[in-house]
């Protein structure tokens, strides 16, 4: 709740606390409901000529009960000089039982007890915190300390230590390898979806995965200063910021709420001392009642869950009415690349080979070869010779390869070259695949500059000592892609890619996509830093899926994860989560959003237009009190049924069948 809120609970959910499933379970709810019924049955002795003094009791016992949920927490937060809704209704209330009307305060207990449980109801479970990042760091490392390698906790790092990093270990923090080379899994720290290759001189980063090369690596900064630690600590700092903003009707409820008691004291005093004192004190509170925010203090409520009740529907998780606000008010959309705006599935998107358009024998496959009658031989053989090559391997570019394959006989003596790539024997005779430099490209240099050019990463296959060809590899974008830019654009918002692959594959990748403004080769902290610069212009989504993500989406004014196959800091970071994998819900959400909170302003628009109409009627005497309450309560009603409005949602049709085109492979002249 805001401080704002002269309502709610003093301190939110602690980290272990379960948020209730179900709205019968919010505590809130359950005291307007019980409050509710002791009221029903004031009613109904009053209606049926019973005694008095039981129907009395029984208004007093539902005006306890209702009270019991909003004016605890609205005194101790006027001992600490904050206002808002509550201090409001507190004062109606009490005007109320001054005016002899216990029932009418009673009402608006519970009906202002109904609109807290709904709010309590709408905020999403307590975020588990940064514990997802804990797990990026091993319990130990390994140092060479007087000459002999120890284990000693990561918190014992000191800068200068020699780490030894074995294959497949976690680095323990941030350092620059001094020997060894390697591939590192570092899509944990900069959202990078191909391995890179590292070496003497690299920089590397605490959380990274060794690959396949052992490592020796001098620490540079210790556990509390590395790049993991930055991460913890931007998200934090702007999560404390996002503690601090304010409800829709508490934004309003702050100058209103001080004005009107202002107004009421006015009335009192000025009334006194120019007529009759009881007249003028009675009207100042009527005036109060008449002024009680009631429409206004349900109506966000109701539209807040009828609108994420739907988004939930469609995929949609919203962290609370807070986040639904943000959602309706974005007007940047700043998108990773990896894994929201692709698949981060790689796969083959091109073959060229040394060879002419002739019938060469490819290496033997087995059953289920899915060598394509689109590929030319050359190119079936340099796809062949590299499957056969990665046949065991589980690198994501060995995936791609055996996926665009298919079932194959493993090489012979297969080994791997930290750093370079594989060598074997097909078909009895010496093969190697890797990375240019460590094998020439000869007479592909074109083809290969072309390929990197384009956003993909070139591999290269030697076969019995000659270059015969490259494969390309590259993580598409989604297949929506393409139209869910083209729908942000339409709706008035701007488009921005951030992304820690490198520049060429970046742009490739935007152009396609329709994104014109490219942000590459960015580390955790400057996709933050470059969500900072956009916040100051308007008001900006930052859309991701992994740890890389996190500072830049407790940055934004609202982070959005891709939620089904984003990290667990992710979701907790963000305030929206995508669930489902079609990237087509995020313009359906933004429009949802923007929906319900048109409906959200409209109904604030009428609750003050409401209190506008009824204060001078109060103040000529024109309507007593029960007539100010219940024109309240038809004007709840009113709002409540537009709120409801937010619970429509249409649901996306089917994707298309995203059958894997085969990739448009080309022969070199």
């Amino acid at each position: 709740m805001s401080d704002a809120c002269g309502c709610g609970h003093d301190e939110p959910a602690g980290e272990d606390e379960q948020a209730p499933e179900h709205w019968w379970q919010v505590r809130e709810l359950q005291a307007a409901a019980a409050a509710a019924a002791f009221l029903l049955a004031a009613y109904i002795v009053g209606w049926t000529g019973g005694p008095e003094t039981i129907a009395l009791a029984l208004e007093w016992v539902a005006l306890l009960i209702g009270a019991w949920t909003f004016v605890p927490s609205t005194l101790r937060r006027l001992a600490k000089g904050k206002i808002g809704v509550g201090t409001l209704m507190t004062i109606a209330a009490v005007g109320a039982v001054i005016l002899g009307e216990v029932g009418e305060a009673a009402m608006l207990a519970v009906l202002f007890s109904i609109s807290e449980g709904l709010e309590e109801y709408a905020v999403s479970r307590t975020r588990r915190g940064l514990r997802a990042l804990l797990n990026l760091v091993p319990d130990t490392a390994t140092v060479v300390r007087d000459g002999t390698p120890t284990v000693v906790s990561p918190d014992d790092l000191v800068v200068g230590d020699l780490m030894l990093v074995k294959p497949g270990e976690r680095i323990a923090t941030d350092g620059t390898i001094t020997d060894g080379r390697t591939a590192l899994d570092v899509s944990a720290i900069t959202g990078e979806s191909v391995p890179v290759e590292a070496g003497p001189g690299t920089q590397v980063y605490a959380g990274s995965i060794n690959g396949t090369g052992a490592l020796t690596v001098q620490v540079t900064t210790t556990a509390e200063n590395n790049s993991l630690a930055k991460i913890v600590q931007i998200v934090e700092a702007e999560q404390s910021r996002k503690g601090d903003a304010q409800r829709l009707a508490d934004t309003i409820a702050k100058p209103l709420v001080p004005a009107i008691m202002i107004f009421a004291a006015a009335i009192a005093i000025l009334g006194s001392l120019l007529g009759d004192p009881a007249t003028w004190i009675e009207r100042a509170l009527v005036v109060l009642v008449a002024a009680s925010p009631c429409a206004l203090a349900i109506s966000v409520p109701v539209t807040v869950v009828a609108a994420i009740g739907a988004a939930s529907k469609i995929g949609v998780l919203v962290k609370g009415g807070a986040a639904l606000e943000a959602l309706g008010r974005v007007r940047t959309v700043a998108l990773d690349k990896t894994g929201t705006l692709t698949a981060n599935r790689p796969t083959v998107v091109d073959i060229a080979t040394t060879e002419p358009n002739t019938d060469i024998t490819t290496p033997s496959t087995g059953p289920g070869s899915s060598a394509s009658g689109g590929r030319t031989d050359g190119q079936e053989r340099v796809l062949a010779i590299a499957a056969a090559l990665e046949a065991h391997s589980e690198h994501p570019l060995a995936r791609a390869i055996l996926t665009a394959h298919g079932q194959t006989t493993a090489a012979v003596d297969v080994q791997a070259v930290p750093g370079a790539g594989l060598t074997g024997l097909v078909d009895g005779r010496p093969a190697r695949l890797g990375r240019p430099g460590w094998i020439e490209p000869g007479p592909l240099a074109e083809r290969v500059a072309a390929m990197q050019a384009g956003g993909a990463t070139a591999v290269l296959v030697e076969h019995d000592g000659q270059v015969i060809g490259v494969v390309a590899v590259r993580d598409e974008l989604r297949p929506e892609a393409g139209e869910v830019i083209a729908h942000l654009h339409r709706s008035g918002a701007t488009v921005a890619m951030l992304t820690g692959d490198n520049t060429a594959t970046a742009t490739a990748l935007a152009q396609i996509a329709g994104i014109d403004d490219v942000h590459a080769d960015l580390r955790p902290e400057d996709k933050a830093r470059i969500i900072g610069d956009l916040r100051q212009s308007s008001f900006t989504a930052m859309v991701g899926d992994g740890v890389n993500d996190a500072p830049a989406l407790a940055t934004a004014d609202l982070g959005i994860a891709m939620g089904a196959m984003g990290s667990d800091i992710a979701i907790e970071t963000a305030d929206v989560a995508l669930m489902g994998e079609d990237l087509r819900t995020l313009p359906q959400a933004l429009d949802h959003a923007r929906r319900a909170r048109t409906i959200m302003l409209q109904n604030v628009g009428l609750s003050l237009g409401l209190i506008a109409i009824l204060i001078p009627l109060a103040l000529f005497g024109i309507l007593g009190l029960a007539a100010v309450v219940a024109v309240h309560e038809l004007a709840e009603i009113v709002v409540i049924a537009n709120g409801v409005r937010a619970g429509r949602v249409t649901a996306l049709p089917p994707t298309h069948p995203s059958a894997s085109p085969e990739p448009v492979i080309r022969q070199a002249a």
